[in-house]
């Protein structure tokens, strides 16, 4: 009765480890003074291209980001100003953080909100050529930007 015992708990035990190996990685430290980041999606502006993997959003202005070396993140929503912080990990994750937008009256409001929830719940990227695409937790795809010209 107890080598089963022992047999069974071995057993979970190897199986808790193997389970521990698969998760992902820890999501980048926001709370950390940041080393100056690198890598194709800094100092690059990016223009929205699509909300999920289909839908166009018609804005007053084209939304839009840049990340710095320093981990600073500028840009617009399509209505507002939008200023915050973003930090990158290994395997391509992702993570904004102290998002904020100025308050101006717009008539998208929703599809601005939906932009900037969009960068809050990015979790993972992939580039291809000039199109970066963001990637909830879930591993669904949440938008695609396109690198503007020069």
């Amino acid at each position: 009765m107890m080598i089963k015992s022992l047999r069974d708990t071995l057993l979970l035990a190897a199986v808790a480890l193997l389970l521990a190996a698969c998760s992902s990685p820890p999501a980048p430290r926001l709370d950390e003074p940041a080393a100056r980041l690198e890598g194709p999606v800094v100092d690059q502006r990016w223009n929205l291209l699509l909300v999920g993997t289909n839908e166009r959003l018609e804005m007053p202005e084209r939304p839009h980001f840049v990340i710095d070396r320093d981990g600073r993140v500028s840009g617009s929503d399509g209505c507002n100003r939008l200023t915050g912080r973003a930090a990158l990990g290994e395997n391509n994750r992702i993570a904004f953080s102290d998002l904020a937008t100025t308050r101006r009256a717009c008539p998208n409001a929703d599809d601005a909100a939906r932009v900037t929830g969009m960068l809050e719940n990015a979790y993972r990227y992939l580039i291809d050529h000039d199109r970066l695409v963001f990637f909830g937790p879930d591993q669904r795809v949440l938008g695609g930007w396109r690198r503007a010209n020069g």
